[in-house]
């Protein structure tokens, strides 16, 4: 069998690698990249409204329907459909920086109220659709609404009616009034008579500083946070992907993507299609046991140059590949870029993966990846190099990456016109999160690498407010380690939670892939041998594991423990299993537990 390390990428046109590099005399190190940044648009609207004169009955947006075939809307006519929104709304005349609230899923209609709410002046704020989906008392819902106060809400179906009812008495734009009551506006009625022309005029008119959108964070260490984002911000952003990544990734071609529209990745992407004239379809897909079926579907019909996806999609990918000899053909038949994020990829998926690839159309894949925040608009830092290292990459043009030292990492902070001048009414939390230089502190750590050439990158070292200390004191990089136990354990486990605060050890929470079973000693001992190896490999008691458990309970979106990309928020889910988190560490070890001795 061929070596798939041995066979060569398909080609990608890479822009080259050009670095300022400062090196300071305590250890700090500048990286920023000579190629100056080039704006694509002065802002999406007028990108749009490009795209929507130079390739009118282009398709621009395309989304299942009821009958399972695809809906299309063109560019031409998504331009008119926000124009017309945009004229309905300065009509309202609403109150300088009061939102849209967007509390529906990605959808042609979603993109069309963004648009025509961009176009008229006026912020949105798309939120997860599981803020009003999962029920209960609406909670995150609640403080969304009382952070941005919106002026209108747009919740596409009846299905969001109870949510928007329980939350606030602001009117709401729906395909479905009767559901929502005396006062709902008619998505039909709102979108009709638009002229592309007419949103190219409003698009010329747009205050680039003022604000675009309120884009909420994870809300990790507490109740989310809405950074706000110019047009300015975004279209840097934007910028900044194309020269580094867009041309070799098509985003001027075909794209297919799940990602919600809430985060900035999702939001992004289909923003580039609006910008640089690509056809976007939506995925109503999930990297979720039985949603992933939609994307397996979906990419039996449509040829990709470029294909993102978190690790655990990537892993539900490989087994749908390596059972579907048509859906491979189709798969790769272009496929010239994988971008994740999220997590780490783990080698041995990404070897399936290559494997198939080499076996199906004779060349390797390049797999790349995107770094980035809420705070930076998006990816702002990717690998747009050759390697076949994982890792964070390096700025791309228009970013200043500053690197200070932090025991044998470096603490990643960012400059540059995609990152943001604060959060909405919270000039404190502002403050705190730039330096005295005017560099965001992202939270992150990086590696170099290769110490004696920057040029070959940055490693992911973890995140500071997943470390914590074991009893003896010694610091645990949490993410560092979760990342990697991971990779080691990527067969056998869907996620993992890094426990060991104030313990005398690191310990593992683990959750078994679905048709693993924890009762299964096979499947138990594959495990444990896996955790021994590591163990071998990092004897030192930052990094090595002396108590694993399983979990029964999967993690609950509705208590925020899963994103909408699917990572799991550590802190949160740590300590709603408390419990668990106990019996793990009792004394002596349950039936269940299994310890492993230092050597």
């Amino acid at each position: 069998m061929t070596d798939p390390h041995a066979v060569p990428f398909r080609p990608v046109d890479f822009p080259p690698v050009d670095l300022e590099i400062e090196t300071r005399a305590d250890g700090t190190t500048v990286l920023t990249p000579r190629t100056p940044l080039e704006y694509a648009a002065r802002s999406v609207p007028e990108g749009l409204a490009r795209q929507a004169a130079r390739v009118p009955d282009r398709a621009y947006l395309c989304e299942r329907g009821p009958d399972g075939g695809w809906r299309r809307q063109s560019f031409a006519e998504t331009a008119a459909r926000a124009g017309a929104t945009a004229r309905r709304l300065a009509a309202m005349t609403i109150p300088a920086g009061r939102p849209v609230l967007i509390v529906s899923g990605n959808s042609i209609a979603h993109a069309t109220v963004r648009y025509g709410a961009m176009a008229a002046g006026v912020p949105v704020c798309p939120v997860s659709a599981n803020y009003a989906l999962l029920g209960g008392g609406y909670e995150r819902l609640k403080h969304v609404v009382d952070l941005v106060r919106p002026a209108l809400i747009f919740a596409e179906t009846s299905a969001y009616a109870d949510a928007a009812r329980a939350v606030s008495d602001v009117p709401v734009l729906t395909r479905d009034p009767d559901a929502f009551g005396a006062g709902a506006e008619d998505y039909a009625e709102w979108t009709a008579g638009g002229d592309a022309a007419d949103f190219a005029g409003l698009a010329r008119d747009i205050n680039i500083d003022a604000p675009a959108a309120y884009m909420l964070t994870s809300g990790s260490t507490g109740k989310p946070k809405a950074v706000v984002q110019t047009q300015r911000m975004l279209t840097a952003s934007l910028s900044q992907g194309w020269m580094a990544l867009g041309r070799a990734a098509g985003w001027d071609d075909t794209l297919l993507e799940w990602l919600p529209w809430s985060h900035v990745s999702g939001a992004f992407s289909s923003m580039a299609a609006a910008i640089f004239g690509g056809t976007f379809y939506i995925d109503a897909g999930k990297p979720l046991p039985g949603l992933f079926d939609e994307t397996v579907r979906n990419l039996r019909e449509i040829p990709l140059r470029y294909f993102t996806n978190v690790p655990a999609g990537y892993a539900m990918l490989a087994d749908a590949l390596e059972a579907d000899e048509a859906l491979r053909e189709t798969f790769f038949s272009k496929l010239r870029l994988m971008l994740y994020g999220g997590a780490g990829l783990p080698q041995s998926l990404y070897d399936r993966i290559q494997r198939l690839a080499v076996e199906t159309v004779g060349a390797r894949i390049f797999f790349t990846t995107g770094y980035g925040s809420t705070e930076s608009t998006s990816g702002c830092m990717s690998i747009y190099f050759p390697t076949e290292e994982v890792g964070i990459g390096l700025p791309m043009p228009g970013l200043s990456a500053k690197l200070v030292p932090n025991a044998d990492r470096f603490e990643v902070r960012l400059k540059g016109p995609n990152i943001m001048g604060g959060y909405l009414d919270a000039p404190e939390a502002s403050a705190v999160a730039f330096d005295e230089e005017g560099f965001y502190k992202t939270g992150d750590t990086a590696v170099f690498r290769d110490a004696d050439d920057p040029a070959k990158g940055l490693g992911f070292g973890g995140r500071l407010a997943e470390e914590f200390k074991l009893a003896t004191g010694t610091w645990i990089a949490g993410g560092a380690v979760h990342a990697e136990l991971r990779r080691v354990l990527e067969p056998y486990l869907l996620d993992l939670l890094v426990c060991g605060e104030n313990q005398a050890e690191i310990g593992v929470l683990a959750w078994p892939k679905p048709g693993r079973s924890a009762d299964d000693a096979d499947f138990r001992a594959a495990v444990a041998e896996r955790i021994e190896a590591h163990n071998s490999a990092n004897p030192q008691s930052s990094r090595r594991v002396g108590r694993l458990a399983f979990l029964a309970e999967p993690p609950d979106p509705n208590a925020h423990e899963l994103s909408d990309k699917g990572s799991v928020n550590q802190a949160l889910a740590k300590r709603r299993r408390a419990a668990e988190v106990e019996a793990l560490y009792a004394e002596p070890a349950g039936a269940g537990v299994l310890t492993f001795s230092a050597t």
